[in-house]
């Protein structure tokens, strides 16, 4: 059996993941009881019992658990922010390159990227990459996301009987554009610039559909948005990420369309001067535990989507 320990089991995320575990016949989850779920001793003890362990936890405590890991067998797959742009750390995005699926099936140490962050790589990383957008572009983004991103204490307003009537309305946030995700999306994109990033919450439980908007301009000479297209058709062939030719349904693209989904779209919009790129997915699916199981069945030799709903 394989044994795998979630230390933050009782988030959105953790709760999510242990669900998905469930579909598994050779997992054995290892449990602490309430009184034990943040004694440093009893956490030790199961991470390093655990052949995988999943952190659903606050950065802080992230880094706590690492620190108590001593069994240098043990996988650990972190959902937090702490480990994103870290030394050592395997970013857990298999569809970025040809290497990436290999990378994170050796690796003993794997940061799951973040629901926003995911959105805005998988439109600039690769175009980056390619040579379309120079390293030093000044970039934007905005992207809209479903309340569950919050965790529990959103959704108990979004959900509360006396929510408060702005709650009916889309809020941005981040706006001193200091943003937790914004080090990893100029990291991982190689970008020299943190971009001007723009998240909206709005009356929805899930889904997330992310833009980045691009002038022609902004391209390296010689290049168009059909180039643009063509990189994402060669990358993102599926079973997960996979390219669309249809961004959005009669002129919008909702929030939630891939809500309670695991896979992304990724497409190109607009027109020849002003060009829209578009990742569509869920905010808890490829943005957060569909991304962390995806990442588990890898370092397991099984097939990407097992136990995910594509």
């Amino acid at each position: 059996m394989i044994k795998i320990f979630i230390d933050g089991k009782e988030g959105t995320t953790g709760l999510r993941i242990n669900e998905r575990l469930a579909k598994y016949d050779d997992v054995e989850v290892i449990t602490l009881p309430e009184e034990k779920r943040k004694d440093p001793a009893a956490r030790k003890e199961a991470l390093n019992s655990a052949d995988v362990a999943f952190l659903c936890l606050p950065d802080a405590a992230a880094i706590e658990s690492v620190s108590l890991v001593e069994n240098e067998n043990t996988v650990i797959i972190d959902t937090s922010t702490a480990h994103r742009t870290a030394e050592g750390w395997t970013y857990g995005f298999p569809e970025l390159s040809e290497g990436a699926f290999e990378t994170i099936k050796k690796s003993k140490r794997i940061a799951v990227p973040g629901c926003h962050a995911s959105g805005f790589i998988s439109l600039v990383a690769p175009i980056v990459a390619a040579g379309i957008l120079p390293q030093d572009a000044m970039v934007t983004s905005h992207s809209i996301t479903g309340y569950s991103g919050g965790g529990k204490k959103m959704i108990a307003e979004y959900e509360g009987e006396e929510r408060s009537i702005l709650l009916d309305s889309p809020r941005q946030y981040g706006l001193t554009q200091k943003h937790k995700h914004l080090p990893e999306m100029k990291a991982v994109c190689g970008l020299e610039n943190e971009p001007i990033f723009c998240p909206i919450v709005s009356d929805f439980y899930s889904g997330m559909t992310v833009t980045v908007p691009l002038f022609a301009s902004q391209l390296a000479d010689g290049y168009t948005a059909e180039d643009i297209k063509n990189v994402y058709k060669n990358l993102y062939k599926g079973p997960i990420v996979k390219y669309t030719e249809e961004v959005g349904e009669g002129g919008f693209a909702a929030g939630n369309t891939l809500s309670g989904n695991d896979g992304m779209t990724v497409g190109v919009s607009g027109n020849d001067e002003r060009i829209l790129l578009v990742s569509n997915f869920d905010n808890l699916g490829k943005g957060s535990s569909g991304a962390a199981i995806q990442c588990l069945n890898i370092v397991l030799g099984r097939d990407m989507t097992y136990s995910l709903d594509i």
